[in-house]
């Protein structure tokens, strides 16, 4: 059976994910932009670095991990898949 080994750090400030025989593969900012109540993701790494500072009051930035402890579960999740390679 073929499988890929991957490596995931879920870091404070970034996500990494490494793929053995290519590298590092994404490399992303850990903050996920979110509409106020929380019900939709708008963003994610990259894209919601550049939101940094310039979203309307209806749009917040958030970082889904704290001191090394994932602090929001689903937005982590939902980061970390759209991040990841296909």
């Amino acid at each position: 059976m073929l499988s890929k080994k991957i490596g995931i750090d879920l870091g404070t400030s970034t996500v990494l994910i490494y793929v053995r025989g290519e590298g590092i593969v994404v490399n992303e900012p850990s903050l996920v932009a979110v509409n106020r109540d929380g019900t939709r993701i708008l963003a994610v790494g990259g894209q919601a670095f550049e939101m940094v500072g310039r979203t309307p009051d209806t749009i917040q930035v958030v970082r889904p991990m704290r001191d090394g402890v994932i602090a929001d579960f689903a937005r982590c999740r939902a980061a970390t898949a759209c991040s990841s390679p296909r």
